[in-house]
């Protein structure tokens, strides 16, 4: 481990989205979490121990990125990895909420979605899952 002068701890992933309202109800549903925080053009949804965060930040001007990658188009700049001990299952619920499956899947033990801001984020089954503690 490198030693810090500071302390610096990484509080939350932000996704960009012309509806930051509606874009944190679908993380929430899907996820189960709940919200932290709603202003105007900023929504913040944490799971029970509010060590996990997801915040959506409205943008106007937000151009959805293609899966795969396209130099012409605008590029995936994160995503997010959800773990499940059910990937058919994880689907169908994605889906239910407005998910979409993207058409390129390279690998068979994960699900590329996309949300319904066209976001991609993985769905993969984890043996582990039973291991982490839920708040």
């Amino acid at each position: 481990m490198i030693a810090l002068m500071v302390r610096l701890l990484p509080v939350a992933t932000t996704l960009s989205t012309p509806d930051a309202d509606r874009l944190a109800s679908f993380y929430a549903e899907l996820l189960g979490w709940e919200r932290t925080t709603a202003e105007d053009g900023w929504v913040v949804i944490a799971n029970g121990d509010a060590l996990h965060r997801i915040a959506f930040h409205g943008d106007e001007e937000f151009v959805a990125p293609v899966w795969p990658s396209r130099a012409d188009r605008p590029q995936m700049q994160v995503h997010l990895e959800i773990a499940t001990d059910d990937l058919g299952a994880a689907v169908e619920h994605a889906v239910a909420r407005g998910a979409t499956v993207a058409d390129h899947q390279p690998q068979d033990d994960v699900r590329v979605m996309l949300d319904p801001d066209g976001h991609p984020f993985c769905l993969f089954e984890w043996d582990g899952i039973d291991d982490v503690e839920r708040a």
